[in-house]
């Protein structure tokens, strides 16, 4: 009535669509969210333990998309959106709009932001179409998405669009022949890739060098982040190499937790460990009363220690044989198997020492994005390979090796590279998609992603990974070879290290310990106070 002036109106035409963040958790809707009749159908995703909900309503025919609601991640919010509003054709599978694409096909009906009619409207706050956006770069008075955002206000309110905003800026040059590159920052007018030639070519070994030949000002939290994964990638440095220029994770060896405590978190290759190895977590978290859980990586993850106390206790880690699990880094983390032939009456491979074998030959390989394999020893699927970035399951023949999935907001389910390959085999063309993706990725893009963006997916993938066609197949496996041969643990590294070891203290200029940290009991152990 407020809006109307108590004008009762026959059909409302009031858009309630809307994307937001409340309380720290993103929530998003459009359409009618719980609509539900004998003409619906409602596809629902949840995932209790990342804390996601997703659902979506469509026409019984499948064809059109009535209304949805999404809490936790709405990084899809804009694409459903653009889909209902304009009342798009679906994709004949609709539930990969929310589940993802479990094939080599886009899971989207909106294949390029180009397929929305010039009426579709991309900026709600500002009232900005697709058609004034194009209009704007196609006449020449608009080159870049900072010029579309200054003339057009578009993405500049709440910012929700600025991703829809910048592909669509990037598909109208690039139909109008023009060249677009995604530079790193502005401090680097390169993209990740240019740059990471440019280092290899030049033997550029630290951030102030990289600045003074290549880049300009000072550096940010963006770049130097940055940079410091393309040494690493490079020269298989550790983390302690660059530490001024990395982000507070790889500073400290270990994640941060939300009351300013670290998790410490050793390496435990394909699940196997002895009861010796056992007892001395058990000895380590009682001693220094951390939390524990066993992680969803098959490893045990000790929650609670102080910035002063990392160092101590992996001393008494690295003593018993353990090394960094690199949980804090963009790297590889895991490499999840199941029990296999060694046991298993199913296992038609022995999937453990297989994973074993993947984990300790990857181990500190750092990448643009965290890595996760997993190797199974049948299609019965234990280990959850088709879940992870690289992933091998026995059938009989041998090993089939999926590539490009990943879990978490947005799970992609792998896709098949090869099949019945051999050990050897299945390691070189491990070894070949794995330095490929490091070499082509942008920054902090995972593998699924990345995948989606290659131009001829899948199928050029298999054709530079078995075929080699671009000829540089030995040459992948050679820069992987010398990156194995470079691995050191950087824990150990650290506490081996007295300057390294400075940098693990709550106070620059005093030995005191924080005494903010406040715990308080939860069942048999203990958690941070709530907020």
């Amino acid at each position: 009535d407020q809006i109307t002036g108590g004008e009762k109106l026959m059909s409302p035409s009031i858009d309630m669509s809307t994307q937001l963040k409340l309380v720290g958790t993103e929530v998003a809707s459009f359409g009618d969210p719980f609509i539900e009749n004998d003409e619906v159908t409602a596809i629902a995703y949840e995932n209790k333990q990342h804390g996601v909900y997703k659902r979506i309503n469509i026409s019984k025919d499948g064809s059109k998309l009535l209304g949805g609601i999404m809490v936790g991640d709405s990084s899809d919010y804009n694409t459903l959106f653009q889909l209902y509003i304009n009342a798009m054709k679906l994709p004949e599978n609709p539930e990969d709009l929310i589940l993802g694409s479990r094939g080599g096909e886009s899971k989207s009906a909106l294949r390029s932001v180009l397929d929305l009619p010039d009426a579709a409207q991309i900026c709600s706050c500002e009232a900005v179409t697709k058609g004034t956006i194009c209009d704007t770069i196609t006449s020449g008075t608009c080159c870049s998405l900072s010029d579309v955002v200054k003339n057009t206000k578009a993405s500049s309110s709440c910012g929700g669009c600025k991703p829809m905003v910048s592909d669509l800026v990037k598909a109208t040059l690039k139909s109008m022949g023009q060249e677009v590159r995604e530079t790193i920052c502005e401090h680097f007018e390169y993209s990740r890739q240019e740059m990471y030639d440019l280092v290899k070519l030049h033997s550029i070994m630290d951030f102030d060098e990289a600045l003074d030949r290549h880049g300009k000002g000072h550096g940010c939290e963006t770049c130097k982040p940055v940079l410091a994964s393309i040494f690493a990638s490079i020269y298989m440095e550790t983390a302690n190499r660059q530490a001024p220029i990395q982000d507070s994770n790889d500073r400290f060896l270990a994640n941060i937790q939300r009351n300013g405590t670290y998790s410490v978190v050793p390496r435990v290759p394909g699940g196997e460990i002895t009861p010796e190895k056992l007892m001395v977590l058990g000895q380590v978290a009682k001693k220094y009363d951390l939390y524990t859980k066993i992680t969803g990586g098959q490893r045990i993850d000790l929650f609670g220690a102080q910035l002063h106390e990392l160092p101590m206790i992996w001393k008494e880690l690295i003593d018993a044989g353990f090394e960094s699990g690199h949980a804090y880094g963009k790297s590889l983390r895991t490499v999840k198997s199941c029990v296999g032939s060694t046991w298993c009456r199913y296992g038609l491979h022995d999937s453990v020492s297989f994973a074993i074998r993947i984990e300790d030959r990857y181990k500190g390989l750092r990448s643009p994005h965290k890595l996760k394999g997993g190797v199974s020893g049948c299609i019965r699927e234990c280990a959850e390979a088709r879940g992870k970035d690289f992933g091998v399951i026995a059938v009989e023949g041998g090993w089939n090796l999926f590539v490009c999935g990943n879990g978490g907001a947005t799970p992609k389910h792998a896709i098949l590279l090869a099949e019945k390959l051999d050990d050897d085999t299945c390691i070189k063309y491990l070894d070949r998609f794995l330095v490929y993706y490091i070499r082509t990725a942008a920054p902090l893009q995972r593998t699924a992603p990345w995948l989606e963006k290659l131009e001829g997916g899948i199928d050029y993938l298999k054709k530079v990974i078995i075929e080699d066609s671009l000829g540089i197949g030995q040459e992948l496996e050679d820069e992987m070879e010398e990156l194995v041969k470079r691995y050191a643990c950087e824990w150990k590294e650290a506490i081996e290290d007295p300057h390294m070891m400075k940098r693990f203290k709550p106070f620059v200029n005093s030995d005191e310990t924080d005494e903010s940290l406040v715990f308080v009991p939860m069942r048999e152990q203990k958690m941070p106070r709530p907020w």
